[in-house]
């Protein structure tokens, strides 16, 4: 049976103009179909070889919480990517030209491990909408820049795709960066060898830092274009919907607070801010780049449905770490009481109060046989005990509404300690299946 992206390669004339009849094209128009070729080309292939390398048991110790998750978004990204450019060849051939031929794609260590790859293809997502975005301005057949739209779109949300599998915020900004073909090139022509695209790339752009990036990093660079003294070289950091870029000293690239998601980074060799309007973009000043950076300042609970704890898959981030855990009555008296004893053994003045704290250790073990059996919920944050109250006066009559503020035959007691280091969820009965008892 013919696949989707049979018939769209039949369909392609008719896509691109509404009939099966050959019209002349522009030759900027072609160039810009034959770069998008390639381009889609190096991302089909980019995925391809990932899926190909890595097994489930790669994608979960990498941190996802299903390796599906991830295997079937990739899967799902390369045919898109295929298709595009299934459809973009048969289109360039029905417009009397042929694609680019001999493109070999060499990815090398961005397929490393799974955490690289999956930063890499952020990368690559971004690319794709910033080069169509930036040649948008180039193609003058409106039926061919309307279908360069439609492809675009589906690049974004790829990028969208990316940002969560990399527990980046979902959608960073309100404008995406438009890119020029030579300055897609300065990122891309690492991977691609073997053919001519036509387009002089600009000189490549390497970030030197190691770890994240964030507000306050001073940025370093390397590149060819960059030799010995670096006086007189300025660095640019391009942001989607603001109307130039942000500059500074080379020596003094200190990414600002308020960026989020993806930064263009210039080396350029004077201090002129460069338009964000592609059209209007002074590219003589520019010595190398752009090298692409990520800013994630925040964290969404998408993220969580992807990756666990809804930590990174190989970034670090700042935030105290927090967990959730079902644990026994028994050890929740546990934590308790070791709580309690801290917090007595700091805060005691008298005997009565020493008396106080160690009084949960003689109740513990007359616990009844309706706590045992329960289980709570409670979050730790970095592991740290509570105080809690620890009055070992006669507990009042129960019923499944009782609270009991000390360890004893039956606490019900839920929410946050004093000191927040511990939430107490609610209790949960296995004999009812998992139903919860609350206030």
């Amino acid at each position: 049976m013919p696949s989707l992206a049979t018939f769209l390669a039949l369909a392609a004339p008719l896509m691109v103009y509404g009939a099966p009849v050959r019209r002349a094209a522009n030759s900027t128009d072609l160039l810009v179909l034959k770069f998008a070729d390639v381009l889609e080309n190096f991302e089909s292939q980019f995925y391809q070889q990932a899926l190909q390398k890595f097994q489930s048991s790669d994608f979960t110790s990498a941190g996802f919480v299903d390796a599906q998750v991830p295997i079937q978004q990739f899967t799902a990204i390369q045919s898109d990517e295929a298709s595009h450019a299934t459809v973009l060849e048969t289109t360039i051939q029905s417009l009397g030209d042929s694609p680019i031929q001999g493109c070999q794609f060499n990815f090398g260590s961005a397929l490393n491990d799974v955490p690289t790859m999956a930063a890499t293809a952020r990368v690559v997502e971004n690319l794709g909408v910033g080069a169509y975005l930036g040649a948008a301005h180039l193609i003058s057949d409106p039926v061919l820049l309307t279908a360069a739209g439609s492809i675009l779109t589906v690049e974004a949300r790829h990028q969208t795709i990316l940002n969560v599998l990399n527990n980046g915020v979902s959608i960073p900004q309100a404008f995406d960066i438009a890119l020029l073909p030579n300055e897609v090139l300065a990122v891309a022509s690492a991977f691609i060898s073997g053919c001519d695209t036509g387009i002089q790339a600009n000189q490549p752009l390497t970030i030197t830092n190691t770890g994240s990036v964030g507000p306050g990093t001073t940025l370093t660079f390397s590149s060819p274009a960059i030799n010995g003294s670096t006086d007189g070289l300025f660095c640019q950091m391009l942001v989607g919907g603001m109307p130039t870029s942000i500059t500074f000293p080379i020596d003094q690239c200190v990414v600002p607070d308020g960026i989020e998601g993806p930064v263009g980074l210039f080396i350029t060799s004077d201090m002129q801010p460069l338009n964000n309007n592609v059209r209007d973009r002074a590219n003589q000043a520019v010595v190398a780049g752009p090298a692409m950076a990520f800013i994630d300042t925040q964290k969404q609970l998408l993220g969580q449905l992807a990756l666990a704890n809804g930590g990174s898959n190989g970034s670090s981030s700042g935030d105290a770490s927090t967990s959730t855990t079902t644990i026994t009555p028994a050890q929740a008296t546990s934590i308790i009481q070791s709580a309690a004893s801290a917090s007595a053994t700091d805060g005691a003045a008298s005997a009565s109060a020493t008396d106080s704290a160690a009084a949960p250790s003689g109740t513990d073990s007359s616990s009844g046989a309706s706590a045992t059996q329960g289980a709570v919920s409670v979050d730790a944050g970095n592991g740290a005990a509570a105080p809690s109250s620890t009055d070992s006066a006669a507990a009042p009559a129960e019923s499944d509404n009782t609270v009991v503020a000390a360890p004893g035959t039956r606490n019900l007691q839920t929410g946050t300690t004093a000191n927040g280091a511990i939430t107490v969820n609610g209790w949960v009965d296995p004999s009812q299946q998992g139903q919860q008892s609350s206030n």
